[in-house]
């Protein structure tokens, strides 16, 4: 009797250590009734001590848009950033996890950090019952957290569907979802990417090719159309700039050159310019493979705009970080399983604060050059790229004597 009992209870245990790890590979994402809505959220970017208003946004776009699947683009805890936190929360003038004792990394003590930080994020998805994605940031790397403490730290969410299935040479974490169709069927792929502390490496192109491939010979041949989700941007999206004035609408400076979202390709809100490229190794990729249709990127927190190139359509999510300038927002994607390469994408800016009352969203408007309001905020962004702008042509133009 007691060997039964030994074994029912080890037979429970590894039953519920499968149930959480392997809850990833067996997510059963599905079309309810045709539709299926990914909230897209970046950049918390917060501490042991979160800003009420970072919770606040997350918690009402969830409530306000009931996803069928959170995705959150990078970025879920900073590193160390001291000073620049003007009361965004209880603590001050401090924003990061990061402890040093003498100059060294306390590694106990800022995992400790990182789990409190991280859980007050994912405990708001757990709590929606949600299932949810998480991307991996550069700030989530700063911490000097290694990527299987990631892993683990995640498989303590039942809801979460983060795993690593590629075999790149850095061990980042790459994976896919798939949302199927009422019989089952595999109907559309997301691609969730690690782009590291700098952006993606070849091994993990080329990962992604090789699992594109497999998935299109499973559907007899033809590609099944995806989303690709990562944190660093593609240098691909500086191809909707185009280069201008200095006195056009919309110009911003790069360099001894200005550029602009071209007004035929896309439209929203930038604070930076990008500029046009040649195809990356990745994008390549995406066109070779013939299933990402459209690819979104978190990292610059404050560009929220949306334009396509060359079929594929790319874009930047808002940040939620409070002690970094706004806007703050999130994406909404919405998914028609009878016409998938026409989906709804929608963007919304989170407005007033929790100690005013008066936070709420308010939809962007879908033009080419937004903005955030006529609002102070927006004054001193505009001052701020002012200078920035000033200085780096200052810079590069010594830098070309």
């Amino acid at each position: 009797m007691k060997k039964m009992t030994a074994l029912l209870c080890c037979a429970l245990i590894l039953f519920s250590a499968f149930s959480v790890s392997g809850f990833a590979q067996d997510s059963s994402l599905g079309f309810g009734g045709g539709k299926f809505k990914i909230l897209v959220l970046s950049d918390t970017q917060d501490d042991q001590n979160p800003a009420p208003d970072m919770l606040n946004l997350i918690e009402k776009a969830i409530e306000e848009t009931s996803p069928d699947l959170i995705v959150f683009t990078g970025d879920l805890i900073e590193d160390s950033r001291p000073v620049l936190d003007f009361f965004t929360d209880d603590e001050p003038f401090r924003d990061g996890v990061v402890v040093k004792n003498l100059g060294k990394v306390d590694r106990e003590k800022t995992l400790e950090n990182v789990k409190t930080a991280a859980d007050a994020v994912l405990s708001v998805f757990q709590a929606s019952g949600v299932p949810f994605a998480i991307v991996q940031g550069n700030n989530d790397y700063k911490a000097e957290i290694t990527n299987e403490e990631w892993l683990e730290f995640y498989s303590h969410y039942s809801n979460c569907l983060t795993f690593d299935e590629s075999d790149d040479s850095e061990g980042r974490i790459d994976y896919h979802l798939e949302i199927t169709d009422s019989s089952g069927a595999d109907k559309f792929n997301l691609w969730i990417m690690d782009t590291g502390r700098h952006g993606l490496n070849n091994d993990q192109v080329d990962w992604y090719s090789r699992k594109s491939s497999e998935i299109r010979e499973r559907n007899g041949g033809e590609p099944v159309p995806a989303i690709a989700f990562q944190h660093i941007q593609a240098d691909d999206i500086g191809n909707l700039f185009t280069e201008c004035s200095p006195f056009d609408e919309g110009a911003r400076a790069k360099g001894l050159k200005f550029y602009r979202l071209d007004p035929g390709r896309a439209a929203g809100y930038n604070y930076f310019a990008y500029a046009p490229c040649e195809p990356t190794y990745e994008f390549k990729a995406w066109k070779e493979q013939g299933d990402v249709i459209g690819a979104y990127f978190g990292h610059q927190h404050i560009e929220g705009f949306t334009g396509t190139y060359d079929g594929i359509e790319m874009g930047f999510n808002y940040g939620a970080e409070m002690a970094k300038s706004g806007p703050y927002g999130y994406r909404l994607i919405t998914l028609d399983e009878n016409d998938l390469t026409n989906y709804e994408n929608e963007m919304y800016t989170y407005e007033g604060s929790v100690k005013r009352g008066d936070a709420h969203f308010e939809k962007q408007t879908d033009v080419p050059y937004g903005n955030t309001g006529d609002t102070p905020q927006s004054y001193i962004l505009a001052l701020g790229y002012f200078a920035r702008s000033l200085v780096s042509v200052v810079i590069d133009f010594f830098a070309s004597l």
